[in-house]
């Protein structure tokens, strides 16, 4: 459970981030990007690994790339179901995951033991 609200902390923070870098990014209230953060860690602590094990040929194909695209759709699910979250396009939400992924890379490396 610790891991999962930390998953969702992380994705929080790269979204607080990623509306000062991407330009279609938005949250009406820090609220939304708060519950946008954590939903966001569920889906990807749950239907993240299916959607990756059901693209596995692709993303051998691309040597990894399509993993991006991955994130990319997460994010762009979130804002789905987020009401106070918009996202402008595919570019936004690509933009948007890669500084999530980023973030999220760069916290897990320092909470580990």
């Amino acid at each position: 459970m610790n891991g999962l609200l930390l998953r969702g902390a992380l994705a929080a923070v790269g979204f607080w981030l990623g509306t000062y870098f991407v330009s279609g990014l938005h949250f009406d209230t820090a609220a939304t990007l708060i519950v946008a953060g954590l939903l966001l860690g569920v889906m990807n602590a749950f239907l993240r690994p299916l959607l990756i094990l059901l693209t596995l040929p692709l993303t051998v194909l691309s040597l990894g790339v399509f993993l991006l695209i991955i994130n990319a759709g997460m994010v762009a699910l979130v804002a789905w179901f987020m009401p106070g979250m918009r996202v402008a396009g595919f570019g936004s939400a690509f933009g948007a995951a890669l500084i999530v992924s980023i973030v999220s890379w760069i916290g897990g490396a320092l909470t580990r033991r």
